[in-house]
């Protein structure tokens, strides 16, 4: 059962209404979530303190005998290994005074959901912009215009669904922000990124596994955990979801960095 609190207008009214310990537990939780998303917004909602960025990211509340932490996704709480002494039911994770939530998971929870939101975003982003260029087709465009690169990944992203799409869209984020000098296009009917030479393509995804594939030569030379196969002239990167690309981004980063830095050398 809640406590029975005048409803708060903000989360520092709703946190100076608690009892000391709650209050300075939930504050600590307050802090961690605006660490882990420093771009979300605060607010009360459905009398509870809130996050908000591209939708609803998290809540949490005091109740009479604990304390609620809401990531808002099933999947999310499933995902880690740490909640498994916390009690949780869907969407929700219960901790206490005396067994407080480890503010560091809760940091690791609270990026996993901005990376849902703002996959779950830029997906709406381009199904408007398909849409658009349907409704409204460019004054410029001529019946033998070629489609643009940028338009082939349009089209390519709008076919797929679900996590499918949700993963796909996450990791070409990750691979986008590596370099600026990477371009992108549709290359072995899958999104490829090339610099000069082509560097990496996206595999078929199988067996809930997301496959890129590194085919520049120069790869066979970068010593990673993250690169497997023993080709000739390849390697291959594979993650299991966005969350995993995510805790491996780093690294990613890295190998595509050291290819470019190998082409501009040549």
């Amino acid at each position: 059962m809640a406590m029975k609190m005048t409803p708060a207008k903000t989360i520092d009214e709703y946190l100076d209404m608690l009892p000391e310990k709650e209050m300075m537990l939930l504050h600590q939780l307050r802090k961690a979530i605006k660490s882990a998303a420093p771009r979300a917004e605060e607010l009360i909602s459905y009398g509870m303190p809130a996050f908000k960025h591209f939708g609803m990211l998290v809540y949490f509340a005091a109740f009479k005998d604990h304390c609620s932490f809401f990531p808002g996704s099933s999947q999310i709480v499933q995902q880690f290994d740490e909640l498994k002494s916390f009690k949780t039911s869907k969407g929700t994770i219960q901790f206490t005074v005396d067994k407080p939530l480890p503010m560091a998971l809760v940091k690791k929870i609270v990026k996993a959901r901005v990376e849902e939101n703002e996959a779950r975003f830029n997906a709406k982003q381009v199904s408007k912009a398909i849409e658009t260029k349907r409704i409204k087709p460019s004054a410029k465009a001529s019946k033998s215009s070629k489609p643009t690169d940028d338009d082939k990944v349009i089209e390519y992203l709008s076919k797929l669904k679900g996590k499918h799409r949700k993963d796909i869209e996450a990791v070409r984020k990750l691979i986008k922000k590596s370099s600026t000098k990477l371009n992108e296009r549709i290359k072995w009917n899958a999104p490829s990124y090339y610099y000069k030479d082509d560097i990496v393509t996206f595999g078929p995804y199988k067996a809930d596994k997301l496959l890129l594939v590194f085919h520049h030569p120069t790869v066979v030379h970068i010593k990673s955990e993250l690169l497997q196969g023993d080709y000739k002239d390849r390697r291959l990167v594979y993650f299991k979801d966005a969350i995993d690309a995510e805790k491996n981004k780093k690294e990613l980063t890295r190998i595509i960095q050291e290819i470019i830095k190998q082409i501009d050398q040549q």
